[in-house]
């Protein structure tokens, strides 16, 4: 076994994971990184990545005199906090965690080391980033916008798009997979009767969404029109100027330039009307679980989030209105 990990250490010693400007890796590094390389077929960006982690490894056992092979925890807990506070970024801090655990698994399996000094340990928590919805009178300007110039049909559809992404917190790809007509091959439909979008959202699961009075004005403006731009025999509901189902991107991109004319003063994309279609529900209505089942989430912790952005909301306006909250002069 000792002679194929010295084979495994020269080849990576030459191999493309391991740069030739570097310093030399550690013999068992190497022959991890090789194993990764071969055995494993790694991507290329990934072993790099993965080489940055172990050079940070073995430095951080170099600067303490500690031989890898005989790493405790409460050595990989000082090195990760030493990451920390040297700036490295949670996700980052995983990601060599990630990498480090797997050497010492390896290096278990080849009968080298008798603990995982890895295992168990997590890296701190990255904050999640809330997100970006539109304020009420941004998301209603953007709906009520109507361009004058231009293609009157396409200018119905593109409001059509707006007011069913912001009143039924539709994903895009449910947008572009609906069809004109319900049907064993359709992946969705507005059912204009009883004023109901079915769609087919994430893992294949379907749900029904309820359509406002706005949308349905919108739908029946749009498919006045439609007749006039799909080609015979195309299904969906949204087609391009070329009579085909409109594609995500094309939806991102007419969702861009509409909010650039009608003056919004940030850019705006689908899943930002679905995340304002969430939060001003929420504000209005208090009921998470409602907002949960018409956004289609599998866990409730998926739409709390939203419970967030409801209290930025209320913190703004008790800054701006209440006399201990502003500033003296």
């Amino acid at each position: 076994m000792a002679a194929g990990r010295s084979a495994r250490t020269r080849t990576a010693a030459t191999g493309a994971a391991t740069p030739a400007a570097a310093l030399p890796l550690d013999a068992d590094i190497a022959g991890h990184l090789e194993h990764l390389r071969v055995e494993r077929r790694l991507a290329p960006k990934t072993l790099l990545n993965y080489e940055d982690a172990f050079r940070r490894l073995a430095e951080a056992a170099q600067r303490d005199g500690v031989a890898l092979r005989t790493a405790q925890p409460h050595h990989v807990r000082h090195w990760m906090a030493r990451l920390h506070a040297g700036g490295l970024a949670p996700r980052s801090i995983a990601i060599a965690l990630s990498a480090w655990r797997g050497l010492y698994r390896w290096l278990g399996h080849e009968g080298l080391v008798a603990l995982n000094p890895v295992e168990g340990l997590r890296a701190p928590r990255a904050p999640k980033p809330l997100p970006k919805a539109l304020s009420v009178d941004h998301a209603v300007a953007l709906a009520d916008h109507r361009q004058t110039d231009g293609d009157a049909r396409l200018e119905a559809r593109d409001r059509c798009l707006v007011e069913l992404l912001y009143g039924c917190g539709l994903r895009v790809a449910e947008l572009v997979g609906l069809d004109v007509t319900a049907g064993g091959g359709a992946l969705g439909w507005i059912d204009r009767s009883d004023a109901e979008a079915h769609v087919l959202g994430k893992g294949s699961k379907r749900r029904s969404v309820p359509v406002g009075r706005a949308v349905l004005a919108a739908l029946d403006d749009w498919l006045s029109q439609r007749g006039s731009v799909a080609q015979p025999d195309e299904p969906a509901l949204f087609v391009s100027r070329h009579g085909r189902r409109l594609t995500a991107s094309q939806v991102r991109t007419r969702l861009r330039d509409r909010a650039i004319q009608a003056g919004l003063p940030t850019h705006v994309h689908p899943h930002m009307l679905r995340h304002s279609y969430a939060s001003h529900l929420l504000q209005s209505s208090g009921d998470l679980r409602a907002v949960q089942e018409l956004l289609g989430h599998a866990n409730i912790t998926t739409t709390q989030v939203y419970t967030k952005l409801d209290f930025q909301h209320l913190a703004k306006a008790y800054d701006a209105a209440h006399p201990r909250a502003r500033k003296k002069s």
